[in-house]
């Protein structure tokens, strides 16, 4: 359930910057959505090694 919701979230982010950049340093360019992805991978990766 967490994880989708995380999915579901973290794609309407990338969407959003896409379309309009959110302006977070690091986020500015409308390019930088692969950014996002990676943090996305990331979080992925950390709550899988964190359930049981």
């Amino acid at each position: 359930m967490v994880n989708k919701l995380i999915a579901v979230l973290l794609m309407l982010a990338m969407a959003i910057q896409v379309i309009k950049p959110l302006g977070l340093p690091g986020l500015r360019r409308r390019a930088d959505f692969w950014k996002i992805a990676v943090i996305a991978f990331v979080i992925w990766s950390v709550t899988l090694l964190i359930r049981p």
